[in-house]
């Protein structure tokens, strides 16, 4: 005790207390941080991590849920395998509407990947003038029915002269199953 005195007493000793204060208030101040703040740091990690993982499902979800619409609506303009020979015919129309020659399309179909899902095929030769077969094919890629034209291949012509071209088309969909039908898998 005397000794505490003795250095209170020295010109230094005013700073004694306020030394001591301090070095109080840090401690205090190192328990605080180390009890509570890094303990709410770590919570505040956690709840960030399974708000992520909460958004991430999220939005996994609302991809899925897109993707099941978009589905549907492709699913809704493929046509039924019934309605294949129509769409057959529906093209031949199409081309004497555009003055071009579809003499014998000859239709097919292929199994898929895909559950319930058919490939028609049709193919053909078709004959015409360039801007007949121009607009034809251009009608034929932006009608209403979801068809593709997987090849179209320029046949030799006969005439040089001649004003026609030949080309060997093949056309392509994709059915639905009937339903009630059993899928072919």
């Amino acid at each position: 005790m005397d000794f505490i005195r003795q250095q209170l007493r020295k010109p230094y000793g005013v700073l004694i207390p306020w030394l001591m204060w301090v070095v109080l208030l840090s401690g205090i101040l190192w328990g605080v941080r180390t009890i509570g703040v890094e303990g709410a740091e770590q919570s505040l990690a956690k709840l960030e991590l399974e708000w992520n993982r909460a958004r991430q499902e999220f939005t996994h979800h609302k991809a899925a849920q897109s993707a099941r619409k978009d589905l549907a609506q492709v699913w809704s303009v493929l046509p039924v395998e019934r309605d294949f020979a129509p769409l057959a015919l529906g093209i031949t129309e199409e081309a004497k509407r555009h003055r071009v020659i579809l003499p014998a399309l000859s239709y097919k179909t292929e199994p898929t990947l895909v559950a319930n899902t058919n490939k028609g095929v049709l193919q053909g030769t078709m004959t015409g003038r360039y801007e007949d077969l121009r607009r034809f094919l251009h009608d034929l890629e932006t009608a209403e029915e979801l068809v593709y034209i997987e090849d179209l291949e320029l046949a030799p012509a006969d005439d040089q002269q001649s004003q026609t071209l030949t080309f060997d088309i093949t056309i392509a969909t994709y059915l639905r199953s009937e339903p009630g039908k059993p899928a072919l898998q």
